[in-house]
């Protein structure tokens, strides 16, 4: 996108490693098998490679889900779900700059964690990616414990400066929750 800043090569190299850590953590916290991780159907691309529609300003990812059937079947009932995560660099970017002490592989880490549950989660049928507002708010803090649960264990250096910056978050989701 025009004047939106980009990752640069070097940096790709980072959210590289830092998708395949999220990867790899992830499929073992869910106990997901390399067969059955191969089923989730997903991709990860950052904004260079993101369509028009597909950037927003604001959140750190976003996921859309589109719906693929195989090119020689023409029936609905071989439709399936396809989800992908697009990074908007340049509001990780914005986040970095404001917040030096934040790193790029543990930051994009957490929120690529963060994203693969929420797909996990989708596939699996315990959230509805339709949900009403209130729920998706409310999936929102219970994603977020998750990530973290997910990454305690796995000890990153810079992990605690991430759970630092979300910790500011968690307060109203907090709150939003205890009304369930």
């Amino acid at each position: 996108m025009q004047g939106l800043q980009h990752f640069k090569a070097d940096e790709l190299k980072i959210v590289n490693d830092a998708v395949a850590i999220a990867e790899e953590i992830t499929s073992n916290a869910y106990k997901l098998s390399p067969a059955e991780w191969g089923r989730q159907r997903y991709d990860i691309k950052t904004l260079a490679d993101l369509a028009p529609y597909e950037v927003v300003h604001g959140p750190f990812a976003q996921i859309i889900r589109y719906v693929g059937r195989k090119p020689e079947t023409s029936l609905s009932s071989s439709e399936f779900d396809f989800y992908k995560i697009c990074l908007q660099d340049h509001t990780i970017y914005s986040a970095i700059e404001k917040f030096p002490e934040l790193r790029l592989l543990p930051f994009v880490l957490y929120i690529v964690t963060h994203e693969l549950i929420h797909v996990i989660r989708f596939t699996k049928y315990l959230q509805a990616f339709d949900a009403p507002a209130k729920e998706k708010i409310i999936e929102e803090a219970r994603v977020h414990e998750k990530t973290q649960a997910v990454l305690r264990s796995a000890q990153i250096p810079g992990m605690g400066v991430v759970f630092d910056f979300y910790r500011a978050w968690q307060g109203p989701l907090d709150d939003l929750r205890e009304m369930e």
